[in-house]
C-alpha cells in the first residue's frame, strides 16, 4: 500500500513540476515576444531569463551564410564580427539536440580552433559554459552560450524550458535582425533623399505662402481644413494673388502629398488642343496624331488636378468635365474604352463665376459640382500689412539671382509700397521688387516707380437704373444669341435657362422679343 502512496506522491510532484515549467516556459515566451531591439532584449536576458537559469555571463552568436560568426547580443556591449575560423565547439552544438557543457579551465589557450568568446569568457573568470542551438530560420542558425563561475553539471540546465523557448528566442533574434536591416534601409534613403534634394531651407511661410495677416490666417485655416478631405476646391481670387500656390499647399497637405500635382492652364491653350490635353488621345485621332498620349486626368490619377483659369473653359468641354467628375471616368479622343480615375480637382478663376453662370458662359451643374468648397484670396491692397514681409522674402529671393548687395529698402519705399493699390496684386510687387534691386545703385532700395494708375470711374455715374423687366429681356437675348436663335433642344436657350422651352417661348412673347431681335436679317 505504502509503495502506491509513494508512486501516487511522486507522479503529483512530478505533474506539478511540469506545470511549473510550463508555467515558466509560458512566462518566458511572453517576455520575448514583447522584444523588439537589443536593448530590451539584454534587459530580458538579464532578468526574466537569468532568474531561471542562474548564468553569470552569456552570448548569443550567429553563424552567417558564408561562415562568419558574430555576437548578436552579449553581457558587454560586444556586437563584432568574431571570424570564419573554425570553431569544433560550434559544430558540436549545431549537431546536438541538447545543450552541451563545456569545461573552459580544460580549453587549449594557444590553439586556433579555441573561440575567442571561450577565451573572453575564460579570462573574465568563467569555469564553465552550456551551448545549445536554436531553431533555424532562413538557413540563419543562432547559438547561445551561458557562462557559469562556478561548476556545473548537465542536471544544473532546465533542458525542457529551455527547448520549450527555444523557437520564440528564434523568432525574437530573426525580429530584432529585421528591425535593423528595416532602419539601415530607411537611413539610407533619407540620406539620399536629402542629397537628391538641393540645399534650398525650410519653405517660408505657410506652405510657401507668405503672410500673417487676418485675411491670410483665416486662408490658412481654409486649407488646413479641406486639405484631408476629397472634396473638390474652387479658388478664387484676382490675377496674382497665388491661387497656384493655394493649390499646391492644399495638395501638400493631403494623403496624396507623395505624388505629384498635375497642372493644366485652361486659358493658356488653344480651345482645339484642351480636349487631348485634359483627356488624351489615340494614335491616328486625327491629324498629327502620331502616337497615343495620356491626357492630364490619367497622370493626375489618385492624385490631385489643378485646373487653372477654369472660367475660360469652352461650353462643350464642361459638359464632358462634368461627366468626369460624375463618373470618374475619362475616354481618349478616337478611343472607345472608358478608363477609370480616381482625381481631385482643385479649380481657380479670376472671374465670377456665378455670373458667368446667369449670363450663359458657364455650367451650372459644373459650377455645383466643383464649388464645394470655396476659397476667396484676398487682394493685395486688402491686406497692405503683409506688403513689408512680401517685400523682403522677394528681396531675399532676387538678390540671390542678381548677385547684388541689396541689404533692404528706405522708410519711404516701404511707405511707397503700402500705399499703392497693386492691381497686379503679389505677381506685380515680386516684379517691382525685382525691378529695385536692378536699378538700385546703394546697398537699399531708396526709390521706386510706381506705374499710374487708372482711377476707376464713379461708381454712380456707370451705374443705370433698370427695370426687373429690362434686366429679364436682357439676359434671354444674350443667351438666345449665343445659342444662334436656337430655343429648345440640348444646344438650345432653354436648357442653359433651366427653363421648359414653352415657359422660354412664353416669356419672350410677353417681353416682346421677336426674331429679328437675335436674329440678322441676312440669316433670316
Amino acid at each position: 500500500m505504502s509503495k502506491q502512496v509513494d508512486h501516487t506522491a511522486e507522479l503529483m510532484k512530478r505533474l506539478q513540476d511540469m506545470q511549473k515549467e510550463q508555467s515558466v516556459i509560458s512566462s518566458l515566451n511572453k517576455a520575448f515576444s514583447l522584444v523588439l531591439d537589443k536593448d530590451r532584449f539584454k534587459i530580458t536576458l538579464n532578468q526574466s531569463f537569468k532568474s531561471e537559469f542562474r548564468f553569470d555571463s552569456f552570448a548569443i552568436i550567429k553563424n552567417g551564410k558564408n561562415g562568419s560568426q558574430t555576437f548578436l547580443a552579449s553581457s558587454d556591449s560586444q556586437n563584432n564580427p568574431i571570424g570564419t575560423t573554425p570553431d569544433i565547439y560550434f559544430e558540436q552544438c549545431l549537431h546536438s539536440a541538447e545543450p552541451l557543457i563545456f569545461d573552459l579551465k580544460a580549453l587549449p589557450v594557444h590553439k586556433s580552433s579555441t573561440p575567442t568568446y571561450f577565451l573572453d569568457a575564460k579570462n573574465a573568470g568563467m569555469r564553465m559554459a552550456a551551448g545549445f542551438g536554436l531553431p533555424a530560420i532562413q538557413d540563419e542558425q543562432c547559438f547561445i552560450f551561458l557562462f557559469y563561475k562556478n561548476y556545473i553539471s548537465a542536471e544544473d540546465i532546465p533542458e525542457r524550458i529551455l527547448t520549450g523557448i527555444s523557437t520564440q528566442l528564434s523568432v525574437t533574434v530573426r525580429n530584432i535582425m529585421l528591425g535593423e536591416q528595416l532602419n539601415t534601409t530607411r537611413h539610407v534613403i533619407e540620406e539620399t533623399e536629402q542629397e537628391s534634394i538641393p540645399e534650398q531651407g525650410e519653405v517660408p511661410g505657410f506652405h510657401g505662402i507668405i503672410g500673417e495677416s487676418a485675411p491670410m490666417q483665416q486662408i490658412y485655416e481654409q486649407i488646413s481644413q479641406v486639405a484631408p478631405s476629397q472634396s473638390n476646391v474652387l479658388i478664387y481670387g484676382e490675377t496674382g494673388t497665388g491661387k497656384e500656390l493655394a493649390a499646391q499647399a492644399i495638395h501638400d497637405l493631403s494623403s496624396s502629398a507623395h505624388q505629384e500635382m498635375i497642372r493644366i492652364n485652361c486659358a493658356a491653350i488653344p480651345a482645339n488642343l484642351i480636349e487631348s490635353e485634359l483627356f488624351g488621345h489615340e494614335k491616328g485621332s486625327f491629324t498629327g496624331a502620331t502616337e497615343q498620349r495620356l491626357g492630364k486626368f490619367e497622370q493626375a490619377r489618385n492624385s490631385t488636378i489643378f485646373l487653372d483659369e477654369i472660367g475660360e473653359l469652352p461650353l462643350e468641354l464642361q459638359g464632358r468635365l462634368l461627366r468626369v467628375l460624375q463618373e470618374k471616368e475619362i475616354e481618349r479622343i478616337g478611343g472607345n474604352r472608358r478608363i477609370k480615375v480616381e482625381v481631385r480637382i482643385i479649380a481657380a478663376t479670376n472671374r465670377n463665376l456665378e455670373k458667368e453662370v446667369a449670363e450663359g458662359n458657364f455650367r451650372s451643374d459644373l459650377f455645383y459640382r466643383l464649388n464645394v468648397f470655396p476659397i476667396h484670396l484676398p487682394a493685395l491692397r486688402h491686406r497692405k500689412e503683409d506688403i513689408p514681409q512680401l517685400a523682403h522674402y522677394f528681396l531675399e529671393k532676387h538678390t540671390v539671382k542678381t548677385g547684388k548687395k541689396i541689404n533692404g529698402f528706405s522708410q519711404k519705399v516701404i511707405n511707397a509700397m503700402c500705399e499703392y493699390s497693386w492691381p497686379g496684386n503679389i505677381r506685380e510687387l515680386e516684379n517691382m521688387v525685382e525691378r529695385g534691386i536692378l536699378t538700385s545703385k546703394d546697398t537699399i532700395i531708396k526709390e521706386m516707380e510706381f506705374p499710374k494708375s487708372i482711377a476707376p470711374q464713379n461708381k454712380d455715374q456707370e451705374f443705370e437704373i433698370k427695370t426687373l423687366q429690362q434686366v429679364e429681356k436682357e439676359h434671354i437675348l444674350k443667351v438666345v444669341e449665343k445659342c444662334n436663335g436656337r430655343i429648345s433642344g440640348k444646344q438650345g436657350a432653354a436648357v442653359l435657362l433651366g427653363l421648359p422651352s414653352t415657359t422660354l417661348i412664353s416669356k419672350m412673347q410677353k417681353l416682346g422679343i421677336q426674331k429679328g431681335h437675335y436674329i440678322k436679317e441676312s440669316e433670316i
